[in-house]
Order: structure tokens, then sequence, then C-alpha cells
């Protein structure tokens, strides 16, 4: 993998860079359990990247159910509150992230995850010193797959969106790399999978 023509590198958090996947499942399977409501883990993973209140909008339209979304996305925050040890550090990604450092790159995380919620993540698993910049779902308006997030990220940066590339594990979050005109390197379960260029 030769990053070499990128001054800034991009990390989505949840299922790229932390293993916090199960832990956000776990307390959306609660969230269901506790509405009554079908829970489909696949789906669940498929909107990995999409903030708890997109999430929780998506899942009421999915079973046609007009009730406000916020009394999910309380229950949901609630239970992943109570996980007290949300995840562990995934080896490749990280490897990459400290490679970049040592090479004065700039490093930011992008992620969906609420911004709370996120530097607990980073602080206690050690990676928010290694960081220059962390843009989360509170920071921006506009969510993946639009780009946003990663642009947000790249002006934080102080690097034009095309000299950064993004580390992925969802679709969303490629479509939204894309979206922010950056390429993407996709992550799945734990593995730097496929490099996904963005069509100049």
């Amino acid at each position: 993998m030769d990053l070499s023509s990128y001054q800034g590198i991009i990390f989505d958090m949840d299922g790229t860079l932390v293993d916090s996947m199960p832990a956000h499942i776990k307390a959306w399977q609660q969230t269901c359990h506790d509405f009554g409501l079908v829970f489909d883990r696949d789906w669940f993973y498929s909107m990995g990247g999409s903030p708890t209140i997109n999430t929780a909008i998506a899942l009421l339209n999915r079973h046609g159910i007009d009730a406000d979304p916020q009394l999910l996305v309380v229950s949901k925050l609630r239970h992943f509150d109570e996980i007290k040890y949300k995840g562990d550090i995934i080896p490749a990604t990280f490897a990459v992230l400290k490679q970049q450092k040592t090479m004065n790159k700039r490093i930011a995380i992008g992620t969906g995850c609420y911004r709370h919620h996120a530097l607990e993540i980073l602080t206690t698993l050690e990676i928010l010193p290694l960081l220059d910049a962390v843009v989360t779902a509170n920071d921006v308006q506009h969510h993946k797959p639009l780009p946003d997030t990663f642009l947000e990220a790249a002006r934080l940066l102080g690097i034009p969106p095309a000299q950064c590339v993004v580390f992925e594990d969802t679709e969303l979050g490629c479509q939204a790399a894309h979206a922010a005109s950056m390429d993407c390197y996709r992550v799945c379960n734990g593995v730097i999978s496929e490099f996904r260029a963005f069509q100049r």
C-alpha cells in the first residue's frame, strides 16, 4: 500500500479503526427488544457509519411505524453507555495510522458516532493523542453517504480533499469518501481488502 501521494489520512472509527460495532449492535438489539421490533443484525451492520438518529428513523420506516425516533435514540444510547468496554483496536488499520504518523502525515477521524462516545473510545484506547482532528456526528449537519464528514476532516487538517484518502468499513462510508472526491480503502472484518479510486 503506497500512501505517499496523500497528505491527509482519514479513518472512520467504528468497524474501521476500532472493533466497536459489536457494542453498537448489542445496544440496538436491546433497543429492538425494548420496543418489540424485529432485530436484523445484517441490516444494522449495513447502517454502520450512520448516526443513531438516522438509523432510528430508517428503522421506523423499515417497520412502517409512525413514532418519535428520539425514543429509540434514548434507548440505544442508554444501552451503549452501559457497555463498559466498547471494543479493541483493529491492528491492520492502527498499524497504518502509526506508520503514517511517523511520516508526518496529518491524521483525522471521520465518524458517525456522537462526540462524547467517540472521545471516550479514542481516549480509552490511547488513540486520541495520535490524531490531528476528530469529526463526529455532532460536527456536521449532513451525514454519510453525503461528503460533509470527510470534507470537514480535510478542512480541519488544512489539506485539499483530493490529497486525502479514507479508510472505511461500510458502503455508506465509501460513498461518502467518493462524494468528497477522495480515494478510499475498504476494510472488511479487520482486513484492508480493497482500494476504491475516486474517478476524477
